[in-house]
């Protein structure tokens, strides 16, 4: 995926700037839909388990705590180095998605290049089922990697693709998911609704990143939002619930409005302060000893 350029990594979170001369002032979309708490102990706590138990040096280190502190500290990380690899496994599939689009397009394009970069990781699987996708469904690419602006709720973002499918235009989302044991890519969460409906409810989208020059959205008008799973067995899209979308409009706006609060709350200052323990308190005169006795 084409890192977009006014976008920046801060304190705050991810957040975007209106040129590159400019200095960043909203955040991404990703950034606020992050607000929402996420329960990950369980599956951390898991992770970090069953590698420990699966690693083939425990039968020969139990008798050493050193190694055996060492092992502990690898099963630790476990579920860190799990999700950075999903996360470049990722990036490696969107890349491929927009190179694909581009070629479409006409644009210059590096397809070939981007396949070859998951066929290195044992993953041309998810390009072969992208394409049998792409094909079944007609995909008619109008932009991808857009980036858009809401300058009344204060985000802004870079959605994967614009396109026509069947004469409707849609705004789309690529998630790259693992395969259940059934075979099946493994199922979307709900929240990629809210990452969609803020895609829609988008007021400009970016023209010149250099010069800062934005042009009014052209794609917010009832378009199809899908959320479209990658898997290596199969590709499946499935589309936003017309009928839900105010709830996930207010949800998102909630959290803009928690990302907003923490970040006043980090910029107001230090939370907590040092005390200092009481001074000791003094005899009155009256009260001191005689001297000699």
């Amino acid at each position: 995926m084409t890192d977009p350029l006014l976008a920046h990594a801060t304190e705050y979170g991810r957040m975007y700037a209106r040129s590159t001369s400019d200095s960043f002032s909203v955040p991404s979309i990703t950034t606020v839909i992050g607000q929402q708490p996420h329960g990950l102990d369980g599956w951390f706590g898991y992770m970090g388990a069953n590698s420990l138990a699966s690693d083939p040096s425990l039968p020969a280190i139990l008798g050493s705590p050193a190694k055996v502190r060492q092992a502990v500290s690898r099963a630790a990380k476990a579920a860190e180095t799990y999700r950075d690899d999903a996360a470049k496994r990722g990036d490696r599939v969107h890349n491929y998605c927009e190179q694909v689009a581009l070629r479409a397009l006409g644009r210059p394009h590096q397809m070939k290049e981007m396949r070859e970069a998951l066929a290195a990781n044992g993953e041309e699987a998810f390009a072969a089922r992208f394409d049998e996708w792409w094909e079944l469904f007609g995909v008619e690419p109008i932009a991808p990697e857009v980036t858009v602006w809401n300058k009344t709720v204060g985000y802004a973002g870079t959605l994967d693709l614009v396109a026509k499918i069947n004469g409707r235009t849609c705004i789309i989302d690529y998630k790259t998911k693992g395969t259940t044991r059934d075979g099946t890519v493994k199922p979307l969460d709900d929240k990629v609704v809210m990452q969609l409906v803020a895609g829609m409810k988008a007021e400009e989208s970016l023209v010149d990143p250099v010069a800062g020059e934005w042009e009014p959205w052209k794609h917010g008008e009832s378009p199809v939002l899908l959320a479209v799973a990658v898997g290596e067995t199969e590709v499946r899209p499935m589309r936003a619930n017309p009928e839900v979308l105010k709830h996930h409009w207010w949800k998102f706006c909630s959290l803009r409005r928690v990302w907003e609060m923490s970040a006043d709350t980090v910029s107001a200052g230090t939370a907590l302060l040092p005390v200092a323990p009481p001074s000791l308190p003094v005899a009155p005169p009256a009260l001191q000893a005689a001297p000699g006795r």
